[in-house]
């Protein structure tokens, strides 16, 4: 066990106040200034599917895949109907209020905008939001009277000083590349309506993940530029459970499916595409996987 990541993700006693007392919490920041700088070095690359970022558009599907499965699932329990018919359609996500945390280049956002979600987008690096908005800009049911997506160039920890709530924040790929990563999600959590579903995706630390993310794709095959990731602020999904069980008291115990879930995504190099582990597959999360909470009522 990394003592100091998993030390990382409890606020220190100074800083941690009641959740009442969000002003506070926020004096600090999670923003890395070399993380940032070294995302708007590659931002022109975002929309290069056979680039620097290839990898992430292939697992874009994945990601909105499990974000559908997983928003279905929870309300067939809770309305003991099926709702299949409503998020087979094309506009899955209508009526929700969606948040991208560290939307990047928008490869998850445009797909949230275009099911239907109003979608905010938010990105610490001026030159991403810039990419993603020319990016969007070509696209008229993006940027038209109706558009359902807004970019902004800005913080969660900056947007929670506002009073906008919502039905869903996601952030994919970010915990990694945040200081203060307790901050972070305590921010991504306090931007959420009760009842809110947030969904994450980020990078075990484990020994398969070092080979794979760091090895593998950044020293042997160059599909990423060495020094994307660090293998010390990769964080383990028990933690993250950990996290919002003693943390935040979301629940107690071992979560239920309709508390806290974490599925790993798994990459098929001979069939370049990602899928989804099942729930039971052993060792599935001890690289990349999807990590999804829901905050009580």
């Amino acid at each position: 066990m990394n003592l100091l990541l998993s030390t990382s993700l409890k606020c220190s006693r100074h800083i941690r106040p009641s959740l009442r007392c969000s002003a506070t919490r926020y004096l600090q920041t999670t923003i890395n200034k070399d993380e940032i700088n070294h995302f708007s070095k590659l931002s022109s690359h975002w929309w290069d599917e056979k680039g620097e970022f290839g990898l992430l558009h292939r697992m874009n599907p994945v990601r909105v895949q499990y974000i559908l499965e997983k928003l279905q699932e929870v309300e067939e329990a809770e309305n003991t109907v099926s709702s299949s018919s409503k998020y087979l359609n094309g506009r899955a996500l209508s009526g929700l209020d969606v948040v991208d945390v560290g939307c990047g280049g928008g490869l998850l956002s445009e797909a949230l905008a275009r099911l239907g979600a109003n979608t905010l987008a938010i990105d610490a690096s001026e030159s991403n939001i810039t990419i993603a908005s020319l990016h969007a800009s070509k696209d008229p049911l993006l940027t038209g009277p109706n558009a359902k997506l807004e970019y902004r160039h800005t913080s969660s920890e900056e947007l929670i000083k506002e009073s906008r709530r919502f039905d869903v924040v996601c952030s994919m790929e970010v915990l990694e590349h945040v200081d203060n990563p307790a901050l972070f999600l305590h921010s991504c959590c306090d931007l959420l309506k009760p009842g809110g579903h947030l969904f994450m995706s980020t990078v075990a630390r484990t020994p398969l993940s070092y080979f794979l993310t760091i090895f593998m794709a950044e020293q042997v095959l160059r599909k990423v530029t060495p020094g994307t990731h660090h293998y010390d602020k990769f964080v383990n999904s028990e933690e993250l459970v950990n996290f919002f069980h003693e943390e935040m008291g979301w629940f107690t115990g071992v979560p239920g499916r309709l508390q806290a879930e974490s599925r790993g995504i798994i990459y098929l190099p001979w069939k370049d595409e990602w899928i989804l582990a099942g729930r039971n597959d052993p060792f599935t999360t001890e690289c990349n996987y999807m990590f999804w909470a829901r905050k009580p009522l």
